[in-house]
């Protein structure tokens, strides 16, 4: 096993997340994207987040983090997405024109914990984004 310890705890502490562009808008590509990739790696250092995967798709991302129990996953997202959209606003221009109310985020996220037995399935899950959203197929099962 590989724990993580702190000074009274040992861990081992993972989880996927997603959280989407507000309005579901296609802006994280390009520089923006590389940018969005830099302030999240930032903010995850600065918080002792390690980002075991991460995709970033036009309109959410997907991270796989391991994190210590001294922060809640509340507030990580919070800075996450505040951080990230303070400086993207700052830094790209057109960003204020797609979203006139300050906020490049969608209320909320997704998150789930992830044991051992299936973090591997969840990385390459999160590796295989792009091909997933390739495949625009809209399918009918029958149960």
């Amino acid at each position: 096993m590989d724990y993580k310890h702190s000074s009274h705890s040992t861990f081992d502490l993972k989880y996927h997340v997603v959280f989407c562009t507000k309005y579901r808008y296609r802006i994280l590509t390009g520089e923006i994207a590389v940018r969005t990739r830099e302030i999240i790696r930032e903010t995850c250092v600065t918080n002792y987040v390690d980002i075991v995967s991460g995709n970033i798709t036009p309109d959410h991302l997907h991270m796989l983090i391991s994190m210590p129990p001294s922060i809640a996953l509340s507030k990580l997202i919070q800075y996450i997405k505040g951080k990230s959209s303070r400086k993207l606003f700052q830094e790209f221009e057109q960003l204020k024109k797609r979203y006139w109310g300050q906020h490049l985020w969608a209320r909320g996220y997704f998150a789930v914990t992830v044991g051992n037995v299936n973090s591997t399935d969840v990385q390459k899950y999160i590796e295989e984004q792009g091909v997933h959203h390739k495949h625009n197929n809209f399918n009918i099962s029958e149960f």
